[in-house]
C-alpha cells in the first residue's frame, strides 16, 4: 500500500491519562497499548514526563498520553509534573482521570477535579484497583465526584477495561474516514525559534492583519496559536509558538509551559518554519531548535529573518556559519525574508511546498535496489575484522519522513550508514525533509527460513 498525504494528515485524537500519585495510571495505559511501554514501580513518581504512546481499540487509532501524579499544591520538581499534566489536559480531545477505588475520594482528587472542569474537556473517571466483585461498592462512592459514573477497572488484572476503553472512544471526535484529497483539512505548519525572532511577526505578514501579539519584549508568545492563512494561493494552518527556551528545564512557570507547548506544536505539524535572527550569530540555541524539528521527523524550513538589518559584512559571517554550523542541515530549504518589510516572504509558499514534497517522497522498492546494488559495487563497505558487512536488499518502510530499512550481511560502520543517506539524497532529492536509515544485520546463527 502506498503512503501519501492523505495517510498521514488526519489529525489523530488524544487522551489524557492524569490522577494523584500511584494510582496506577501507569499500570492502566500498559493495559490499554495492550504491551508494557510505561514504566511500572510500586512507588509515586515514577512517571515525571509526559509520554507519547499510539493506541488503537476496536480500528479507532488515538494516542494515549501517560503523565505524573498530579498534586495540586505541589512544589519544585511536583509542581513540575503538575504541569505537565495540566499541558496534557490542555491540549487532549479528552481526560481519562484514574483514582484508587481502594483509598477512596481525598481533597487531593477533589481538588483535581475543580482543574479539571475549569479546562471544559470531556472527562471520563476511571475508579482502578477492583480487582474483585466486593470492590464494587468501593468504586460506587465515587459518584460523589461529581464527574458522572466511575468506571471500574483493574488495570492490573485487565477487568473491566474494554467497557473502559469503550466508554473512551465516545467522548473522541471522529478521526476523516475519506481518502479524497482534503482528508487532514490545510497542510499544518509551525513556526518555531528562540524567542523574539520574529515568528508572530512574520505571522502577521503573511496573513495580511495583527493576527498574533507582538512585542519588542522576548516571550510574548505563550501558546500556539493556529490562523488558517493563504500563502500563493494555498491555504495553511500555521501555528505560531511561544520562543523555545535554552533548556526546557531551565525555564520557570510560563516559560515552562510554552516551552511544553511548543514542542506539542512540532509534533503537531507537518512542516516546521524555524525562524534563525540573520543579523545575529548563528547560536546553540538555534542549532537545538533545528535538531529537535530533525528528530521530530517534520519536513523543514530555514528562514533566515531580519534581514533588512543586515550589511554585506554581517552576510559573509553568515555564509560561513551556515558552512561550518548548519552543515548537518544542508537538505533543508533555504530562504532569507524580512517579516518587518515584507522582503522574500513570497518565497516561503514554495519553500514549504518543496519540503513537503520531499518529506512525502516514495521510491519504488525495485528502484532503490538498483540503486542500492550500484552503490555497494562502486563503493563497497571496508573490511573489518576479516569481515565485509554488504547490503543485500533495502525498503523504503513509511514516507513522512522517508524511512529505510537495509538488511545486511553484518553491522555498517555509522561512517558508511552516513554515506548511503547522502547519497540517497544526491539521487533522490528529499529536500526539506530528514532521511531515516534503519539497519537489520542478519544473525548468522540461528536463523530460520
Amino acid at each position: 500500500m502506498t503512503e501519501t498525504a492523505a495517510d498521514s494528515a488526519p489529525a489523530v485524537p488524544v487522551v489524557a491519562v492524569v490522577g494523584r500519585p500511584n494510582v496506577g495510571k501507569s499500570t492502566l495505559v500498559n493495559r490499554i497499548l495492550g504491551r508494557r511501554e510505561a514504566v511500572v514501580q510500586d512507588v509515586p513518581g515514577v512517571t515525571r514526563d509526559r509520554v507519547f504512546y499510539d493506541a488503537d481499540w476496536n480500528g479507532r487509532k488515538f494516542v494515549l498520553v501517560d503523565t505524573g501524579g498530579w498534586a495540586p499544591d505541589a512544589a519544585g520538581m511536583a509542581a513540575r509534573i503538575t504541569e505537565q499534566a495540566e499541558l496534557a489536559v490542555a491540549t487532549a480531545d479528552a481526560v481519562l482521570f484514574v483514582v484508587d477505588a481502594t483509598v477512596g475520594t481525598t481533597d487531593d482528587d477533589e481538588a483535581v477535579v475543580r482543574v479539571l472542569r475549569r479546562s471544559k474537556k470531556p472527562v471520563l473517571l476511571a475508579a482502578n484497583k477492583v480487582d474483585d466483585i466486593r470492590a464494587e461498592a468501593e468504586a460506587a462512592s465515587m459518584w460523589n465526584l461529581g464527574l458522572g459514573e466511575p468506571h471500574s477497572v483493574s488495570a492490573l488484572h485487565g477487568r473491566g477495561s474494554g467497557d473502559l476503553l469503550d466508554a473512551v472512544l465516545k467522548l473522541l471526535p471522529e478521526a476523516p474516514k475519506d481518502t479524497g484529497a482534503e482528508v487532514g483539512g490545510p497542510r499544518r505548519v509551525a513556526l518555531i525559534g528562540k524567542p523574539n525572532v520574529g515568528k508572530s511577526s512574520l505571522l502577521n505578514r503573511i496573513a495580511g492583519s495583527e493576527r498574533s501579539v507582538v512585542d519588542d519584549v522576548a516571550g510574548t508568545t505563550v501558546d500556539p496559536v493556529d490562523e488558517l492563512v493563504e500563502v500563493g494561493g494555498v491555504t495553511y494552518r500555521f501555528i505560531d509558538t511561544a520562543g523555545i527556551r535554552r533548556r526546557v528545564k531551565e525555564a520557570t512557570g510560563h516559560e515552562y509551559y510554552a516551552s511544553l507547548r511548543t514542542q506539542g506544536a512540532i509534533e503537531r505539524a507537518e512542516v516546521c518554519v524555524a525562524l534563525i535572527d540573520a543579523s545575529q550569530p548563528v547560536t546553540e540555541q538555534d542549532l537545538r531548535i533545528l535538531t529537535n524539528a530533525e528528530e521530530s521527523g517534520r519536513a523543514l524550513v530555514i528562514a533566515f529573518n531580519k534581514w533588512d538589518l543586515t550589511d554585506d559584512e554581517r552576510r559573509r559571517y553568515l555564509e560561513r556559519e551556515i558552512e561550518r554550523d548548519l552543515i548537518q542541515f544542508g537538505w533543508a530549504s533555504k530562504i532569507n525574508i524580512s517579516a518587518q518589510t515584507g522582503r522574500s516572504v513570497d518565497r516561503l509558499g514554495p519553500a514549504i511546498e518543496e519540503a513537503l514534497q520531499g518529506w512525502e517522497t516514495r521510491i519504488p522498492t525495485a528502484k532503490l535496489n538498483a540503486f542500492l546494488g550500484r552503490l555497494s559495487a562502486a563503493h563497497p563497505h571496508p573490511v573489518r575484522g576479516g569481515k565485509q558487512p554488504r547490503i543485500m536488499f533495502g525498503t523504503q518502510a513509511k514516507a513522512a519522513p522517508p524511512t529505510f530499512i537495509l538488511f545486511t550481511s553484518g553491522l555498517l560502520d555509522d561512517s558508511y550508514q552516513r554515506f548511503v543517506e547522502r547519497r540517497l539524497r544526491e539521487e533522490f532529492g528529499f529536500v526539506g525533509s530528514p532521511v531515516h536509515v534503519q539497519i537489520r544485520a542478519r544473525e548468522r546463527r540461528g536463523r530460520t527460513r
